[in-house]
């Protein structure tokens, strides 16, 4: 699990072959192999390592659902390690599972912030909520407002500074992954209209002790 909030930008040194090469110096610190590592929102699993990289295997599943097919060396890449019992919750609740690409529309000035308007298809906006939360590129943001075919969020200079939100252009592919707590609401509720909630049902899914 992570929370969304960004510890340094990375930059992709290799692509290819099922395999992901990125220069690191923050999250190569305590790093050991088997650890998780949000790479633009993507939970990939650190194979090697040396001291100033960290090598990573990617499915062909991974690279169809993500911004990964766009992928390049040089390109600056989000990186965040898997929290600890003692990490602040500073974001939400971000499972590092990408539910899809959304392609940025636009980006206008709002002041001191930056409103970017991103397309996604229905089966992600219908997880997306006008001031919920949604991570981008593992980045966890408040949605601003919600379309019928796009949703907008607002970044703080901040955010653009220490992320690679300065690097994204209109026409650019950004990853997206929806509330994970919406998501199992909605399952639930599923469940509920077709008569199936038990009591069984809600002790196995952990609501119930």
């Amino acid at each position: 699990m992570f929370t969304g909030i960004i510890e340094e930008v990375g930059r992709i040194k290799n692509i290819g072959g099922g395999k992901i090469t990125i220069a690191a110096k923050k999250v190569l610190e305590d790093i050991n192999i088997g650890d998780s590592i949000a790479v633009n929102g993507i939970c990939l699993t650190a194979t090697t390592f040396d001291a100033s990289t960290f090598t990573a295997d990617i499915m062909p599943e991974t690279v169809r659902r993500t911004s990964l097919f766009a992928a390049k060396s040089e390109d600056a890449v989000n990186l965040e390690r898997a929290l600890t019992p003692s990490t602040r919750m500073g974001g939400h609740i971000v499972s590092g599972h990408i539910d899809g690409a959304g392609e940025i529309v636009s980006l206008a000035e709002d002041k001191n912030a930056v409103l970017m308007k991103i397309k996604a298809d229905n089966k992600i906006l219908r997880h997306i909520v006008e001031k919920g939360s949604v991570a981008l590129d593992g980045i966890s943001l408040t949605v601003a407002s919600v379309g019928a075919n796009d949703f907008t969020v607002s970044l703080i200079p901040h955010t653009r500074e220490i992320t690679n939100l300065s690097d994204k252009k209109i026409g650019g592919v950004i990853n997206i992954e929806t509330d994970i707590i919406g998501k199992y609401v909605e399952k639930l509720m599923q469940k509920r209209d077709s008569g199936n909630i038990t009591k069984d049902f809600l002790f196995e899914n952990g609501f119930l002790c």
